[in-house]
Parts: C-alpha cells; structure tokens; sequence
C-alpha cells in the first residue's frame, strides 16, 4: 500500500493514531505548510519531507485507529502498513517518534488495556524499541492539560517507563505542536543525534 519512498539513508519517522497532530508537528518541525484536517485519517499515504538534504528525511506515516468515512477493515491495514514500514526501514530510521494526544492518551490506553490485548500505542513503542529504533514519545496538545507532571508521569508508568517522567527526557517530551512549542522534542531528538555522533542532522531539529 505505501510506496515511492525516497532513497535517503537516514530518516525521523512520526508514528501513532489519527488526529494526535502528527501533521501539524511535522509543519511546525519542518516549517513547510502540511495537509492536515479536523476528520481523522486525512494522511493516507506516508508524507516524506525530503527536499532538506540528500541523505536525510522526515517522515510522517498515516494515522491508525478510527477514521471518519472510512470502509471496514481499512484501518486495521493502515496500521499493518505503518508495522511493515517500520519493520522494512529499521536500519534507517534514526527516531521513532511516537506522537500522543496529552489529554486522551492514558484514557486511550488503558480501554484498550485488557486480557491478552496490548493498547497499538504501547505496542507501538515496544515494537521500536525492539526493531533497535529509538522511540521518543512526543506527548502532544499539552496546553489542553491541566495536571501536567500527573498526566505525564501517567502516561510515562504505561509505557514501563518508571516514574517521575522528568528522568525521561530523551524519550518524553510534552509539546503543543500547534503554537509550535516543540523545544521538548527538539532536545529528545537531538541528544539522540548526539548519541549518534551526527551533528549535521541537527539542523533540521532546531
């Protein structure tokens, strides 16, 4: 289902569930206009910035979960695709960046919390960590979060992250992507870059 990726050897994906605001975190990172909408699952096809540099694009992947209008069982492949992608591009994907909507994540995860089921987000973020892809969890629309440190601690706990979040902060960041407070996820990122010893890609985190 997703093709034409760009040939370019290191890449920032954006994963997680439709309307969290990975479109808008990707025009706010990129500074370029990004289509985004009101309905959930307006990204379809994965969106490659890729006009910044040869070697190096970001990448936000279509939204799963529930999508207005959308037929029975499509998004249940959408979210076998973005799997696939992720699986398929491991070894180039420098950052996973799993995007959350602060104020529903914890209500999200723990509804889907039960039996043998794993919450997609939860599964998600095991799934980069186990792919060896460094998973940052940019918790997103955080000006709509009235217990802040309680909510991320929360969302920190359902991840296995022990809590206080605070001892996180290369993996969760708290941002509101639309007012473009993203310096959070800018730090996240770039100490991976860091870790990498690729400051050249620090450019398009800053």
């Amino acid at each position: 289902m997703f093709k034409d990726r760009p040939d370019r050897s290191d890449e920032v994906v954006l994963v997680g569930r439709s309307n969290v605001g990975k479109s808008t975190l990707m025009r706010a990172v990129t500074g370029h206009q990004v289509p985004t909408g009101q309905k959930p699952g307006v990204t379809r096809q994965p969106n490659h910035f890729d006009w910044a540099s040869e070697d190096f694009m970001l990448t936000d992947l279509p939204g799963f979960g529930y999508m207005q209008g959308v037929e029975d069982g499509h998004e249940e492949a959408i979210k076998t695709e973005v799997v696939r992608y992720v699986e398929s591009h491991a070894d180039n994907i420098m950052v996973g960046v799993l995007v959350l909507d602060g104020k529903a994540a914890v209500d999200i995860i723990d509804r889907h919390n039960g039996g043998d089921e794993i919450p997609h987000v939860v599964e998600l973020y095991y799934l980069l960590e186990e792919l060896g892809v460094q998973p940052v969890v940019a918790v997103n629309k955080m000006d709509k979060v009235d217990d802040r440190d309680e909510r991320l601690n929360d969302i920190a706990d359902r991840l296995g992250l022990y809590p206080p979040w605070e001892q996180w902060q290369d993996v969760i960041a708290p941002i509101t992507a639309k007012k473009d407070r993203i310096a959070a996820l800018e730090d996240a990122v770039n100490s991976h870059f860091d870790a990498a010893k690729r400051d050249d890609l620090k450019q398009f985190f800053s």
